[in-house]
């Protein structure tokens, strides 16, 4: 598909997994989705910045980005099961024990210690529910068939992998590459515990199929490219070193996991995906797009006016948050629910529902002409937060709310200056 729409770019010269990928991907910026034909010491392809903005996100689902939101909101809503297969392309071929250093698994930035499989979407099932969940984490290859994996300590695979080591046991899971938009939307959705993820991405391409893993009871992804299938050992922990963000800089977040692996799927003619790490479109987008959509289902429930939620690309796509409601007198309950949703967002802006939430300057110009600092600022010391949050101390952050909605008492007129709307639309019909 997006061969045939001009938004696909083959690099045909020979590129080394360590920096030049990534080098590519950071000066294509939001630009095509770029595949990489020779990658030095591998037969193995490279595909990377596939969903690299809302239009490229809609397109993969089918859908209009004026329609996106809404589509995922139903879609978590109203989940569904994956049809179950025998047989899939993401099965043709199975090695046991694989060695990673096969792969041509990147190497991004210059203070990172290792290469790393950065689209790996995480299927798992917990030891004490059965309930299955999908999430996203990072690999570092330690050598043979061991890697690192980096996981937030709340995370729900996180709390997953600590049950079963309680239990003296492992966590199998699945490491599934090369995904459909619908699984990787879903995959980065900000889920109660026990929610799958997977079905939420069935109820967004009901032609989804799943297949049993070779050596585990998790289901994943049919057609995919390939399929990592290993332990995860929460009582086995290696220092990580400087790691990259969404925000753009580096964090030290010390020790994570350990996961050994028994076997790789793949098609036949596989290629590795690749998702640009730090404060780069693709990793920004597919955050922003579904933690907007993952708030904006259950603050509808207390604040029925909300009519639109962005997590906005200036704020790394996960720190701010930008509501748009029917009400003014919504505004304040609005920010307050939004912080108790989600602890990363710490800057929350309401706007009026004929402003464009996703549109920053829009936003800007709400900020210019509807508020006013002394009564629509709200600064809220010591709030919960994410260890990645570079402001953060011990757990907590200062938030900031902005109501920039329109109050009656301000003016009494807030008619747009603009040409009559009957010649606008004589006009509009002849260009």
């Amino acid at each position: 598909m997006l061969a045939e729409r001009g938004e696909l770019r083959s690099i045909e010269e020979a590129v080394a997994p360590r920096y030049e990928i990534s080098a590519h991907l950071t000066l294509n910026g939001a630009g095509p989705a770029l595949r990489f034909e020779r990658v030095a010491g591998s037969a193995m392809r490279v595909v990377g910045n596939l969903l690299c903005s809302r239009e490229r996100t809609a397109l993969g689902l089918g859908t209009s980005v004026a329609a996106l939101q809404e589509r995922i909101v139903a879609a978590i809503g109203a989940p569904r099961a994956p049809c179950e297969v025998a047989a899939a392309p993401c099965q043709e071929v199975v090695e046991e024990r694989p060695d990673l250093a096969s792969l041509p698994t990147p190497t991004f930035f210059e203070h990172e210690t290792g290469p790393y499989l950065t689209a790996g979407v995480i299927a798992a099932r917990d030891v004490e529910t059965g309930q299955a969940n999908l999430s996203y984490a990072r690999l570092k290859p330690l050598g043979g068939n061991r890697a690192f994996i980096g996981i937030a300590p709340n995370h729900h695979l996180a709390v997953m992998a600590r049950r079963a080591a309680e239990r003296n046991a492992g966590l199998p899971i699945a490491v599934t590459l090369g995904n459909c938009p619908a699984v990787s939307i879903a995959a980065a959705l900000y889920l109660g515990f026990g929610e799958d993820e997977l079905r939420v991405a069935a109820a967004l391409c009901p032609e989804l199929a799943v297949v049993k893993c070779k050596g585990a009871d998790i289901f994943v992804p049919a057609q995919c490219e390939m399929v990592l299938e290993g332990v995860l050992h929460a009582d086995q922990t290696v220092e990580e070193g400087p790691v990259s963000e969404y925000h753009g800089l580096y964090e030290r977040y010390g020790a994570g996991y350990v996961v050994e692996l028994s076997h790789l799927t793949r098609r036949r003619d596989a290629m590795l995906q690749v998702i640009q790490p730090g404060y780069h479109p693709e990793h920004i987008w597919i955050g922003a797009e579904a933690i907007a959509a993952g708030l904006c289902r259950p603050l509808r429930d207390s604040i029925p006016g909300l009519t639109a939620v962005a997590i906005t690309p200036g704020g790394a796509g996960r720190l701010h948050a930008v509501l748009a409601v029917r009400s003014p007198a919504d505004a304040r309950a609005a920010i307050e629910a939004t912080w108790a949703t989600v602890n990363l967002v710490k800057q929350v802006t309401v706007v009026d529902d004929d402003v464009d939430p996703w549109d920053g300057t829009q936003v800007e110009l709400s900020l210019a002409t509807r508020m006013r600092a002394d009564r629509d600022l709200i600064v809220v010391p010591g709030m919960p937060s994410n260890r990645s949050d570079p402001q953060a101390r011990n757990g907590v952050v200062p938030k900031l709310g902005i109501d920039a909605t329109r109050k009656d008492g301000d003016r009494g007129d807030w008619t747009p200056a603009a040409p009559p709307a009957h010649v606008m639309e004589k006009v509009r019909r002849k260009t």
